[in-house]
């Protein structure tokens, strides 16, 4: 990881992943500039779609949520530059790909400081040909063995000692080939490393919110989900990976 340091900011990159101009990656007004903004997601606020030199980018700058997000949308109280939400998800991502989680690359990531607080961005891999689960699962029905698959990454995930606070049915992506993905990683963290064997509080409390994601997405956008029968799937892979 490299980093470039200013008066009020820090960015820290992947010198392998970006040679485009660093300090200008984070400017939505420079990729449609050089005419590399290949689509757009909304959210909580606009996510860009670029293409790097080296692949394709996902540009996100980090927005509240929640009430509080309604005054405050995209100031952060500052303590430490390593603190920030930005260097905490790019280093927490380059954490994960060492250990063989399918997460997107980190590739840049910025945090610059206003005052008493700092904004935030970071720049990662676009993983292409990809939809979350609730896109898919609107259209269709998914085969036990694509649910053993995500529930590999999951154990994954969690044998690497990440706790994702939001784990839900959005932020889980299939590609074209079905390898699962598990993105937004905003506010996770690392535990410490389990001393047992059972479920430890935290990885209960992520499979839980997944479940509670699941049957949300059947009432409110009618999912093709059965708890009975695509649930005991997910943790059958879940388990069978933390056995190997």
């Amino acid at each position: 990881m490299k980093t470039i340091t200013s008066n009020n900011q820090v960015i820290w990159y992947d010198e392998t992943l970006i040679s485009d101009s660093v300090e200008q990656a984070f400017e939505p007004e420079y990729w449609h500039a050089q005419g590399k903004v290949i689509g757009s997601a909304q959210g909580r606020g606009t996510t860009w779609f670029v293409q790097t030199e080296h692949l394709p980018a996902a540009l996100r700058h980090y927005r509240r949520g929640g009430l509080f997000g309604k005054l405050v949308k995209d100031h952060y109280w500052f303590t430490q530059w390593h603190n920030t939400r930005s260097c905490e998800e790019f280093q927490l991502l380059q954490h994960l790909v060492k250990a063989g989680v399918n997460v997107p690359k980190p590739i840049a990531a910025r945090a610059v400081k206003r005052t008493v607080c700092y904004q935030a961005d970071i720049l990662t891999q676009k993983i292409e040909g990809a939809d979350d689960l609730v896109a898919i699962l609107q259209k269709q029905r998914l085969d036990a063995k694509v649910y053993r698959l995500i529930g590999q990454q999951i154990r994954q995930l969690h044998d690497a000692n990440v706790n994702h606070t939001d784990l839900n049915i959005h932020n889980i992506l299939l590609d074209q080939s079905n390898k699962a993905w598990i993105i937004d990683f905003d506010k996770c963290h690392l535990e410490p490393s389990r001393g047992e064997s059972n479920l430890s509080v935290w990885e209960q409390s992520n499979l839980d919110r997944l479940l509670r994601s699941f049957c949300k997405e059947v009432t409110k956008r009618q999912i093709k989900w059965s708890q009975e029968n695509d649930w005991p799937a997910l943790l059958e892979g879940y388990r069978q990976s933390a056995t190997c």
